[in-house]
C-alpha cells in the first residue's frame, strides 16, 4: 500500500503513514496526522514501560555498573554478584565503563533508559557521577554503591568493606616485619586519585605511618599516586624512587596488588625482587603467587564473595520493595549513607592456606 508521509518512531525507525489511516482523520494536515500518531506512539510507550517496570518487581532486573572489567577483582565480583542475582530470581545488565568518567555517566544513563529496577554502581571517580545519580532520583531507580563511595549525590546505601583498616592492615605488617634498630626508609605508592578508597587506603596507612614518622622512626623517601590504578604507572613511580634514593629503602607499602606487581617488575629489573617488603590488596592470584614465592611479603584478602552475595541480595530486596538494613553511616556530601561494612584479612606465607585457600578465593595447587 502507498504512503502518504513518514517520520521516525523512538527506536529511530521510518514509520509509514497508509491513506486509509488519513482518510479516517480528513480535518487534518499530514503534519497534524504526524503529531498525533506521535503522542499516540509516545503515550503508548510510557503505558508500556510503566506495566513492564510493575511486572519486573517479580523478576527484578539489576543495572551493574563498573569501573573497569581489567582486574581479576572485578570479574570475580561480577560473576558472583550475577549468581547470586540470579539465584534470586533477577537478571542482571552489566556495563563496563573501561576507567572512563564519561562513559561511565552515558552507561549508568543507558541502564536507566532500559528501565532497570536497581542500579549497582562501583564508580570510576565518586565525585564524577552527579548527573547520572540526578537522572536515577529523577527515574525513581535507587542507587546502591558498591565497594566504593559516590559523592555529593542521593544514593540508597554503600556496601564496601573497612578501607580504613585495610590500609592500617598494610602499614602496621609492614613495621612489624623490619628492623627496630633504625630510621625506615619507605616508598608509598597510592591507588587513583579518583577513587575515594585508594584516600581512605592512604588515611589507614597514615594512622599508623604519621606517628613514626614524626618521631622520627620512619622515613618516607619517595611517594606518588598510581592513575587509574594501572601497574604501569606504579611502576614508574617505582623507577623514579630508584632513580633517586638507588637502593637504599626498606619497603614499599603499595596499596593494591595490581600496583604491586608493576612495582615489583621495577624490583626485578634492579635485583631487588625478595629484599625489599612489598604490600598489597585483594589477594589477586598473581600476587598470591608472588608471596608463596617471596617477592612480594603480604596482601589483604577482602572476601569479596560475601560482599556481592550482600549486595546481590540487598538490590533484589530493594526492588521488591523492601527497606536496606545497614550496620553505620556515613557522609557522601549529600547524606548520611546507610553502610555496611565487611572485615578485610592480612594474609601472608604464614595463614594463606587458613584464609585465602580455606575461604575457597584460590585453589593451593595454583599457589605454586
Amino acid at each position: 500500500m502507498p504512503s502518504i508521509g513518514h517520520f521516525g518512531n523512538h527506536c529511530g525507525e521510518r514509520v509509514d503513514i497508509p491513506p486509509a489511516f488519513a482518510l479516517t482523520f480528513p480535518r487534518f494536515s499530514n503534519l497534524s496526522l504526524m503529531r498525533l500518531f506521535r503522542c499516540l506512539v509516545s503515550v503508548g510507550a510510557s503505558a508500556l514501560l510503566s506495566v513492564a517496570a510493575f511486572a519486573s518487581k517479580d523478576k527484578p532486573v539489576i543495572g551493574l555498573s563498573l569501573d573497569t572489567l581489567k582486574e581479576e577483582r572485578w570479574q570475580r565480583d561480577r560473576d558472583l554478584f550475577i549468581a547470586e542475582a540470579e539465584k534470586l530470581g533477577a537478571s542482571v545488565v552489566v556495563q563496563s565503563a573501561n576507567s572512563d568518567d564519561t562513559r561511565q555517566v552515558r552507561d549508568i544513563e543507558s541502564l536507566i533508559s532500559k528501565g532497570v529496577d536497581v542500579l549497582v554502581v562501583v564508580p570510576h571517580n565518586g565525585a564524577a557521577m552527579s548527573r547520572a545519580m540526578k537522572s536515577a532520583k529523577e527515574a525513581g531507580i535507587p542507587v546502591i554503591s558498591y565497594d566504593r563511595l559516590i559523592l555529593n549525590s542521593e544514593i540508597a546505601v554503600y556496601l564496601s568493606f573497612d578501607n580504613v583498616k585495610v590500609g592500617e592492615l598494610q602499614a602496621s605488617w609492614a613495621i612489624k616485619n623490619l628492623p627496630t634498630d633504625r630510621t625506615l626508609r619507605i616508598v608509598r605508592i597510592y591507588g587513583a586519585p579518583t577513587d575515594n578508597n585508594a584516600k581512605m587506603f592512604k588515611q589507614g596507612q597514615d594512622n599508623i605511618l604519621d606517628p613514626l614518622i614524626k618521631s622520627g622512626r620512619v622515613q618516607v623517601v619517595a611517594e606518588d599516586w598510581a592513575l587509574d590504578w594501572k601497574p604501569e604507572n606504579a611502576k614508574k613511580i617505582m623507577n623514579a624512587a630508584i632513580a633517586k634514593v638507588g637502593h637504599e629503602f626498606d619497603a614499599v607499602i603499595v596499596s593494591n596488588d595490581g600496583t604491586a606487581g608493576g612495582a615489583i617488575q621495577a624490583l626485578i629489573e634492579e635485583g631487588l625482587a625478595g629484599k625489599k617488603l612489598v604490600t598489597g590488596q585483594d589477594a589477586d592470584l598473581a600476587a598470591c603467587q608472588r608471596i608463596m614465592r617471596g617477592t612480594q611479603s603480604m596482601t589483604v584478602f577482602k572476601p569479596v564473595a560475601k560482599l556481592a552475595t550482600l549486595t546481590a541480595q540487598t538490590a533484589v530486596a530493594i526492588a521488591k520493595g523492601g527497606q536496606p538494613s545497614a550496620t553505620t553511616t556515613i557522609d557522601n556530601g549529600a547524606k548520611q549513607v546507610p553502610c555496611v561494612f565487611e572485615e578485610p584479612i592480612s594474609v601472608d606465607q604464614s595463614n594463606m592456606m587458613e584464609t585465602v585457600v580455606a575461604a575457597g578465593f584460590h585453589p593451593a595447587d595454583k599457589l605454586k
